[in-house]
Formats: C-alpha cells, sequence, structure tokens
C-alpha cells in the first residue's frame, strides 16, 4: 500500500497530518527570530588589550609584539592586523574557514595566558571577542539634558542600564561617550617640595592604605567572627586625612603629613577619552545589543515601549530618546518581503484557477502552498534559523516550486475523472502512475538548490539558509502531494471548465497549443540550427560573467549616512 492509497482509505489520518503541519508550522512562524541577516560568525576573532596612559608607541612594542608573536603559532591562521591607541590596542586574528570558530577562541584564551607573564603587570586583561555583524547594537538611545555630566553618568549607572538589561531578549548594553566616576588627586607641586615629598611617596601612600585586606577569623570556644579591616577611604575627608607615613627609600617620617597638606582631593570622573552628543547637548549613549537568534524587530519594540513608560518618571532636566534604530530598515525589509511572500501565494492561485478551471481544483493546489510551508518553518525552528534577507527569498522562490508536485498529481486525477471512473478511484489510480515521476522532479529540484548549502567561503555561509528552506519546502511539497493532495481529490473535485472564464480559457488554450505545434514542426525541421544558436546563446553567457560585477551583498539605502573623520596623531580630544 503506498502513502497516497493510505491517505485516501484513512482520510481523517490525512487531514490530522495537514492540520499539524499548519499548526506547529504557525508556532514555529511566530518563534522565529527576525533580522537582517544570517547569525553567521566570521572567521575572524578579535583581543581587546588596554593598557592605562600607555603610549601607543609603547603599547606595540611591550603588549602588541608580544601577543602577535604567541597567535602566529596558532594552526590555520591567515591573517593578523593590529591598531595601536594611547591606552589601548586592537588585534585582529583571522583564520581559515574550515577552523572551528569556539576551538580559535579557546586556543588564543590558551596562547594569551601563556604570555601573560611577559605582559605588563598593570594592565588590563585582555578581552576576546567572535567578530559577528549580529553583535553590533540594533539601537542607540541618547540620555541628554541640562543636568550636570556627572549626573547623567549616576542616573544611567545606577537607574537607567539596568532597565534595559532586563528587557527580553537582550543580550547586552554598551555605554558611549561614559565615564566612571573616580576620585581626583591634584598634586600641588610648591607644597610638595616644601615638605620634601614625591609622587611616589604620596603613590605608595595610597596603595598601603587606601585598600582593604582579608584580615582573617577570631575564633573563641562558642563562636567565630570575621575580622574586616576597613582600609578604604569612603568620602574625600577620609581620603584628605590619608598620612604619608614615610619617604619610599628614606624610611619614617619624623613628623605627620597628610594627603590634604600636599594634594587637593576632588570627587570628578576618569579621564574623557570618548564624548557623546545629541543635538549638541553633551549626552551618554545606551547601545542596545539583542541575544543571538532574537527578533530584533521585537527588541526593538520592547526597548521603544520601556522608553515611553519611563518619560514621565524622568528626573527633570534628563530626556531619554531613540538616536539610531537599525531594525526600521530591517521591518521595512521584512514587511516587504511578507509582501511579496503574500502575492506570490495570490498570483499562484490566481494562474492555476484560470489554467485548471475550476476552484475545486486550484483549492487543492491551493492548499499544498500553506502545508509545505508550515512544514518549512518548523524544521528551520528547530535549525536555528531566523526570518532574514535570505530565508525570506528563499521562501518567496519556493511559492511556485511547491505547488508544481500538486498540479501534476491533480491533473493526472482528473484526466482519470474525465474517463468516466468515480472520485476514489480516479484518486487511487491517478496517485499511483504520478507517484514515481513526482519523485523524480522533486529530487531534481532538490539536487539543485541543496548543493547551494556546502558552498564554501562567507557566501556559502549566507547561503546555508537559502539552500535547506528550499530543500525542506520541496520535501514537503512532495510529502503533499503524494498524501494529501490525492485525499482532497477523492472528497471533493470538479471535473471540467465550469466558470465562464475557465470555458473562455479552454478556448484560449485550444489556439495557443495550435500555434506552438506549428513553431514546434519548424523547429524539428531544423534541428541543427536551433542547437547551434542555443549553444551559441550559452559561450556568450559564460563571457558576459566575466564583466559582472562581484561583491558579498548588493548595495543598499538605508538612508542614513555616517561621517569618519581621521585627525593628526597627537590630536586632542577638543580638536
Amino acid at each position: 500500500m503506498t502513502l497516497s492509497d493510505l491517505s485516501i482509505k484513512k482520510p481523517v489520518f490525512a487531514w490530522m497530518l495537514m492540520f499539524a503541519l499548519l499548526l506547529f508550522g504557525a508556532i514555529g512562524f511566530t518563534r522565529l527570530g527576525v533580522s537582517q541577516n544570517p547569525d553567521i560568525d566570521f572567521p575572524v576573532i578579535s583581543v581587546q588589550l588596554n593598557w592605562e596612559g600607555a603610549a601607543p608607541q609603547v603599547m606595540e612594542n611591550e603588549v602588541i609584539d608580544t601577543v602577535e608573536e604567541s597567535l602566529m603559532t596558532i594552526d590555520g591562521i591567515k591573517k593578523v592586523s593590529s591598531t595601536s591607541r594611547f591606552g589601548s590596542a586592537s588585534i585582529t586574528a583571522e583564520f581559515d574557514l574550515k577552523k572551528d570558530i569556539d576551538v580559535a577562541v579557546q586556543e588564543i584564551q590558551t596562547k594569551i595566558a601563556q604570555t601573560q607573564r611577559s605582559l605588563p603587570r598593570d594592565m588590563d586583561p585582555p578581552i576576546i571577542l567572535k567578530v559577528n555583524p549580529e553583535d553590533r547594537p540594533i539601537l542607540w538611545i541618547g540620555v541628554s539634558g541640562t543636568r550636570p555630566f556627572k549626573e547623567l553618568i549616576e542616573y544611567v549607572r545606577d537607574q537607567l542600564k539596568d532597565k534595559f538589561q532586563t528587557i527580553p531578549g537582550v543580550g547586552e548594553v554598551f555605554l558611549g561617550g561614559f565615564a566612571e566616576p573616580n576620585l581626583r588627586i591634584w598634586l600641588d607641586p610648591k607644597r610638595m617640595e616644601a615638605n620634601q615629598i614625591s609622587v611616589e611617596d604620596i603613590a605608595t601612600a595610597i596603595e598601603t592604605q587606601h585598600a582593604e585586606l582579608p584580615a582573617g577569623v577570631i575564633r573563641t570556644l562558642k563562636e567565630e567572627r570575621s575580622v574586616r579591616v576597613m582600609g578604604e577611604a569612603a568620602t574625600i575627608l577620609e581620603m584628605e586625612n590619608l598620612i604619608i607615613p614615610f619617604r619610599v627609600g628614606q624610611g619614617m617620617l619624623w613628623r605627620t603629613i597628610r594627603l590634604k597638606d600636599v594634594a587637593r582631593v576632588e570627587d570628578g570622573l576618569a579621564d574623557i577619552r570618548r564624548i557623546s552628543r545629541v543635538n549638541g547637548k553633551i549626552a551618554i549613549g545606551l547601545g542596545i545589543r539583542k541575544q543571538r537568534g532574537a527578533n530584533a524587530v521585537q527588541v526593538a519594540r520592547e526597548v521603544k515601549k520601556k522608553i515611553a513608560s519611563l518619560q514621565k518618571d524622568l528626573p527633570q532636566g534628563i530626556e531619554v530618546g531613540v538616536n539610531f534604530d537599525s531594525t526600521v530598515y530591517i521591518e521595512e525589509n521584512f514587511q516587504e518581503l511578507i509582501f511579496t511572500l503574500l502575492l506570490a501565494v495570490l498570483f499562484t492561485s490566481l494562474v492555476c484557477w484560470l489554467f485548471l478551471g475550476s476552484l475545486s481544483s486550484t483549492l487543492n493546489v491551493f492548499l499544498a502552498i500553506p502545508t509545505a510551508l508550515g512544514g518549512t518553518f518548523m524544521v528551520i525552528y528547530f535549525l536555528g534559523f531566523t526570518l532574514n534577507t535570505i530565508s525570506l527569498m528563499a521562501l518567496s522562490l519556493v511559492i511556485g516550486i511547491v505547488v508544481d508536485d500538486a498540479i501534476v498529481v491533480i491533473e493526472n486525477i482528473v484526466r482519470h475523472r474525465e474517463m468516466g471512473q468515480s472520485q476514489i478511484e480516479a484518486a487511487l489510480q491517478g496517485a499511483r502512475q504520478i507517484t514515481f515521476a513526482v519523485i523524480a522532479i522533486s529530487l531534481a529540484v532538490i539536487a539543485i538548490f541543496l548543493p547551494v548549502a556546502f558552498m564554501k567561503g562567507i557566501t556559502g555561509k549566507f547561503f546555508l539558509q537559502f539552500g535547506v528552506t528550499v530543500s525542506v519546502a520541496v520535501a514537503f511539497s512532495l510529502l503533499e502531494a503524494i498524501t494529501l493532495a490525492p485525499m482532497r481529490c477523492s472528497q471533493f473535485l470538479e471535473v471540467g471548465h465550469s466558470s465562464f472564464i475557465g470555458k473562455r480559457m479552454e478556448g484560449w488554450m485550444h489556439g495557443l497549443t495550435s500555434m506552438y505545434r506549428r513553431i514546434l514542426e519548424k523547429i524539428l525541421n531544423h534541428r541543427w540550427k536551433v542547437i547551434f544558436v542555443a549553444t551559441l546563446l550559452f559561450v556568450l553567457s559564460l563571457k558576459v560573467i566575466t564583466y559582472l560585477r562581484k561583491e558579498t551583498m548588493p548595495p543598499q539605502d538605508q538612508s542614513v549616512f555616517l561621517v569618519r573623520l581621521q585627525t593628526p596623531p597627537g590630536s586632542s580630544l577638543s580638536f
């Protein structure tokens, strides 16, 4: 017994299969993430190195050279480039495409740990990141106003950041133009000279006295208590009263000298190395990065809702708004692709109705589209795909393909009905005769598109979702054609062009058939000429390929422009 026989004889089973594909496909569709491009880990790893106060030349000689030398010994590394700036440096390592990027991250971590002894002790721990366009912030929020900059910083750090961090789908919140609050100690050279105190003496005093150290525990027969030494200065007054006990290398001082005697302590900010402005006002930017696979459009909507709810509780003199939103383009692109998808379904159904001539046959063909797409949405959800430009392009293309199998099966069943057989007998015989041909058609289409999923390079990673999506949709269309379509034909199927338009189309088809026969007769009489022309066109098309431009993605206008300025080395921030 074939699948078509089983479906015709057990129609409840077939209907339940169809409804299951539609239901779970709808659930998968609603849970799919939405993004502009597929989530792809590029074979590139970035290492961020920070050493406060180091000049670019020092960063290069003391840090970059050491790290680069260790990274070059990693297997599969293709290219290493670096950039050094004042107080920071970045190293970019590019690997072969066959290299597992997660393994590469672990190997880089191991190599940097081995070279840690050769790096400066007061340097910050290196930060290792995978390069992925999907990790860029999807929108930037600007916090500005008339309040002092320090109050903006405290409000963003203590209240605002956590409110956005807890939104579902938000992976991380970056801060732009942010400076950490700091106690700044302004030394007075004249008073230092009068007290014979050097900068090293003050620095040593702060390092030894402004610190909390473990003090152990006190044990008695009945209890045990932990001991805490209150070593850190909690206020400006306590910092000012810090005692400088000795001169480095010269021993203890004969009188008490406090920090306020040789310096001024100020509750200020860390060095301003980055600035952010909104409409000319000093501001702090919050960059929202979504989690992997999350719906970028939905995350942006939730963030905007949070901003709207915060407006009524904002302190006076503080403004919060969205300054850049990349999801606007993603949402417009997504809506346009969905509209194209619906148009494809509509026109496919219209063409089927015009040429099949009956509403029942058209309905049978039309139901093949949501059934195949429902199964496809279910599979790509479990594969971790997203609704992006590539996957939606595949779905738009596959609309016309998934109906092919159903049309072939239904046409053969209609032929048997026109021969006088009953609905059930026509469905059984028609489906049996055409099953092998339908399988061959589907496998031929899969053989064309599935190899796309095995392409190499970055382009191959992008088109993985394209090849898999088309192949899965065609496979479900085959399942639908040999199970559900014969079952529906056995239950309801009109034969003949019953409508006025159907009868007119039948007359037009006779005219087109006669024209086609006349053209075919002439072509068959000049076979070698036709083969020569076809071969010539094929050769010319290969020649034209060499003149086509080559690029990973087509140019797109997102109605946004960015300006990048590079100033001479040594330029100040105010410059």
